[in-house]
């Protein structure tokens, strides 16, 4: 992960640089001054805002604090799923867990053959079918991350309004005529 860091922040800044124009090059400018690189008879912002227009900072130019970790809920009951199909919600803390090619610590309670005596629900029939839908013994390898899909629940505010209802709530509406 730390390689493809490095790599994307050198090709960056290797674009950035051949994109500079000589004259803009040749002054000694700080970097915390330069807020758009003239280039072609456009300018070039570097100090645009993040590109939902939700986020704050984010800038080549800002150095900002990370957000607090929100609080996760912890939860016996499982949230309600909103859409067909939607992927359960974990309802506890999964901080520290390894999930990984090599191991994975949701399998430890969710297996076929662990759920039984932890009482952790099994993972859905689903998982255990490669893409050609031939059964496997194990947990197929495509389904095997289960954060891909599957993500914690925590108390956050949301980042902006959303008109979203639930299917449940579709039909209990009346029909519009």
């Amino acid at each position: 992960m730390n390689k493809i860091i490095v790599l994307a922040t050198a090709l960056l800044g290797a674009v950035v640089i051949a994109n500079v124009s000589p004259e803009l090059q040749a002054q000694d400018v700080k970097e915390q001054d330069v807020k758009t690189i003239p280039h072609g008879g456009a300018n070039i912002m570097l100090d645009a805002s993040a590109p939902d227009g939700i986020r704050p900072g984010g800038t080549l130019s800002q150095d900002l604090p990370a957000p607090k970790i929100a609080r996760q809920r912890i939860s016996a009951e499982p949230a309600n799923r909103n859409y067909p199909e939607q992927p359960p919600m974990i309802p506890h803390n999964i901080r520290g867990y390894q999930i990984d090619k090599n191991f994975n610590m949701c399998l430890t309670c969710h297996s076929r053959s662990a759920s039984p005596q932890t009482g952790a629900p099994m993972v859905s029939i689903t998982h255990y079918y490669d893409r050609d839908g031939q059964a496997l013994a194990a947990v197929s390898p495509r389904r095997y991350f289960c954060i891909q899909c599957h993500l914690p629940q925590h108390d956050v505010k949301p980042a902006r309004g959303n008109s979203f209802k639930s299917i449940d709530t579709m039909l209990q509406q009346p029909a519009v005529e």
